[in-house]
């Protein structure tokens, strides 16, 4: 009877903790998100009812009843009341630090004509102290009604401003970034004045050799204070240099504007040793609060040195930065006149455009990015960069047959029609930004002719019916980092302002989905990162949007109207609306 009772109690003991044990195993989730409409960007289950998330990755994807069981009494959850969540929208090219540093400088988007310029500069002037410098950035010569007199080569002279500024110097960056505006000032301190005659072998002018960059110069060679692509270096030199302070209250500002605009994730677009350590330091401290795949600058062949010897930095801290790729510059901008064209711009007779970087930089760094295992991303806007990046990717290509190198071409907004088969055929991503289509297109047309814009500018539809892999984004701050409008772009093909009724060139348009998938499970990829974001399916981490409306199925003049409800980052809100 002893042994019998001594059995009995340690079942009964054995029982009791197995009790004990499963009711302090807690499996319900920590968020659960429903009441809405789920787009998935997952083709086995594009559509759900609600996702319930534990440490920060997807447990559950499917209807309320399956959900239900999931919520526990710790369960935060989310009623969506009819509202719509997609995957976290993912900037797939822009300039972090860029932005936030756009935020403490004069904001010139969006301004209408020069005279709007001069009276924003002259109020700066009057709060700012003798000798400092006054920086800017966003002016837009081509969309400025009416057009500024005189002109020069297609851009404003600086008198007007240097009326407004004669003790500060001021510097004001093209909105596209490829070309800069200074005053008198500046210029004077920079040594470039009327009577300058520099050796083109020696100094910082040994830069404009290549032609990679111009002085702007009347017909009696006196400087307009326009500088171009390279040439801007002989004036930014001057500028006083940012410090760590600076730094961190840009990438501050630039996190913050991401989560307001629904981005989760942000591909920087060339960052340098100063940024990256910012980078990490936010990483360490907890304060990156969006995931952000970094690309070294070219434009310091040490740092590209150094990073070939350490090789590449993936998924640091839970996958919240990444340092694996490198960003070379082919060409300028459409808008300075400084993209590399295969043939004259059609407002500039006598004029291609310029490449920024030797083809055989291009072709050292594609070559052993590739042996060290880091994605290359080359800028090129015009056809003939276009094209001579492609080939120096080919002769790479065939010499290390065999990797998933997923190079991309940047931008990619003018390509010779043969050369378009050669993205698929090749596995280059098109890295296209859809704004730029909006922003631009009511004036490139004078840039480019109509037979060139219609058979090779802009042309994403072409691009995916080839089976190219097409990735969106901003290119912020050249534009606003507002997904919406990206999108509304994409697959209207109108301008902000909703003009022209049918769109441009409408048989280019992207479907709602083709452009949704572009935002976030393409974008994941052009990053190696689809097996873990980019759609919402079990196993991915937590990133989601949730929109104001359904811009999957709202009419066309409505998407633009969409807000964002809240911005979703590894399973915390990191942004909700007021």
């Amino acid at each position: 009877m002893q042994l019998l009772s001594q059995i009995r109690f340690i079942y009964v003991t054995i029982i009791f903790f197995l009790f004990i044990n499963g009711c302090a195993r807690d499996d319900s989730a920590d968020l659960v998100i429903k009441g809405g409409k789920i787009y998935t960007v997952n083709p086995g289950n594009p559509i759900a009812a609600a996702v319930a998330v534990k440490n920060g990755r997807i447990i559950t994807v499917g209807s309320n009843s399956i959900i239900e069981p999931l919520i526990g009494n710790k369960t935060e959850i989310i009623d969506l009341q009819g509202k719509t969540m997609i995957p976290g929208f993912i900037e797939s090219h822009g300039h972090i630090m860029g932005l936030g540093s756009s935020k403490m400088k004069l904001d010139l988007n969006g301004i209408k004509d020069y005279d709007e310029l001069v009276g924003m500069v002259a109020d700066a002037v009057s709060e700012t102290e003798p000798g400092e410098w006054i920086l800017g950035r966003g002016w837009h010569q081509s969309k400025w009604t009416p057009q500024p007199q005189p002109m020069v080569k297609g851009f404003q002279t600086h008198h007007k401003l240097s009326a407004v500024s004669p003790d500060n110097p001021v510097y004001l960056t093209h909105a596209s970034g490829h070309a800069g505006f200074a005053n008198a000032k500046a210029m004077e301190i920079a040594g470039i004045t009327s009577g300058s005659n520099f050796d083109m072998e020696l100094g910082d002018e040994i830069y404009l050799k290549r032609n990679d960059g111009e002085i702007i110069r009347d017909e009696n060679g006196n400087p307009t204070g326009i500088f171009n692509e390279v040439a801007q270096r002989l004036i930014s030199k001057h500028i006083p240099e940012e410090n760590d302070n600076y730094r961190d209250k840009s990438l501050e500002l630039a996190i913050e504007e991401c989560l307001i605009n629904g981005v989760t994730s942000f591909q920087d677009a060339g960052s340098g040793r100063a940024s990256i350590d910012t980078y990490k330091r936010f990483l360490n401290s907890g304060k990156m609060k969006i995931r952000l795949y970094v690309m070294l600058t070219s434009r310091d062949p040490e740092l590209l040195k150094d990073w070939y010897q350490r090789g590449t930095e993936i998924g640091l801290g839970n996958n919240f930065l990444t340092i694996r790729a490198i960003k070379l510059n082919a060409d300028g901008a459409l808008g300075s006149r400084g993209a590399w064209l295969l043939s004259d711009y059609s407002d500039r007779p006598g004029h291609a455009g310029m490449s920024t970087q030797e083809l055989s930089y291009v072709r050292e760094v594609s070559e052993k990015g590739l042996l060290y295992g880091f994605q290359v991303n080359t800028h090129a806007i015009g056809d003939r960069a276009v094209r001579e990046v492609l080939d120096q990717y080919e002769y790479v290509f065939e010499r290390l047959p065999d990797k998933d190198h997923r190079f991309r071409i940047e931008h990619a907004q003018h390509i010779d029609p043969e050369d378009l088969p050669r993205f698929n055929n090749m596995g280059v991503i098109a890295s296209i930004q859809g704004i730029h289509m909006s922003s631009d297109r009511p004036w490139a047309i004078n840039r480019l002719g109509k037979k060139r814009i219609e058979e090779g500018a802009y042309v994403w539809k072409n691009l995916l019916k080839s089976g190219a892999v097409v990735i969106n984004g901003t290119d912020v701050p050249v534009e606003p980092i507002s997904p919406i409008e990206s999108f509304y772009a994409s697959v209207t093909r109108k301008t902000l302002d909703g003009y022209p009724p049918d769109g441009y060139e409408p048989w280019q348009k992207m479907t709602r989905g083709e452009a949704l998938k572009s935002y976030t499970l393409a974008s994941a990829y052009g990053a190696f990162e689809e097996d873990f974001k980019g759609s919402i399916k079990v196993g991915k981490v937590a990133d989601f949007t949730v929109l104001s409306r359904d811009i999957m199925t709202v009419p066309d003049d409505f998407i633009l109207g969409t807000k964002i409800i809240y911005t979703i980052v590894n399973g915390k809100i990191e942004y909700k609306a007021e």
